[in-house]
């Protein structure tokens, strides 16, 4: 019993590649008559760098939860008070490490806090601050001496306190002026009722 060919037959080109000119299959240059072709050392195939997807496409797959006024709220002082009892015990309460950790925190709320609740977050970035801080300040024992280490906490860290809601407070303004922008050129687009 006779087989046939089910698939095409191979004429040296890659799937989705254009078949090479009869002049290259030969392996001379055109104009050239009935010169043999030369043989040419094979050359050594190129690295192919494999391209990654496009910047937005990764920015997309992060996690971009939109957080109410009051989730924001919440999501920066259980962050801050959890990065507090953290730093107490890994940093033996370096206030110094708290306020680095303060920033991040800052941008990731500045960033998640929805478009309608964008005034709140440099609001709560300072409540939070004050919130996890209660696990860092060192205090003599007792209540007193707890809310006395607390208040000399705040105050000898007030530069990170005041950077951390500035870095929210520019984030804000940044993404308020975007939105903005883009509200006006959304009115001038749309056809007048």
């Amino acid at each position: 019993m006779e087989q046939h060919r089910t698939r095409p037959p191979h004429d040296g080109t890659r799937r989705g590649t254009p078949p090479l000119p009869p002049q290259a299959a030969r392996g001379g240059a055109p104009g050239n008559g009935n010169r043999p072709a030369q043989k040419r050392p094979a050359a050594r195939p190129a690295a192919v760098r494999r391209q990654g997807p496009p910047p937005a496409a990764t920015v997309r797959r992060l996690p971009n939860p939109r957080l109410t006024g009051l989730g924001g709220g919440l999501f920066c002082g259980a962050v801050m008070l959890v990065l507090g009892f953290l730093d107490e015990l890994l940093f033996g309460s370096s206030t110094a490490a708290y306020g680095v950790l303060f920033l991040p925190v800052c941008v990731l709320t500045a960033i998640w806090v929805r478009k309608s609740d964008l005034v709140t977050a440099p609001v709560v970035v300072p409540i939070a601050f004050a919130v996890g801080l209660v696990p860092v300040a060192n205090g003599a024992g007792g209540l007193s001496g707890r809310l006395m280490g607390l208040v000399t906490a705040l105050a000898t860290q007030v530069g990170w306190l005041y950077g951390g809601t500035l870095v929210a407070g520019s984030i804000v303004t940044v993404r308020k002026v975007a939105l903005m922008r883009r509200q006006a050129v959304r009115r001038r687009t749309e056809p007048p009722r």
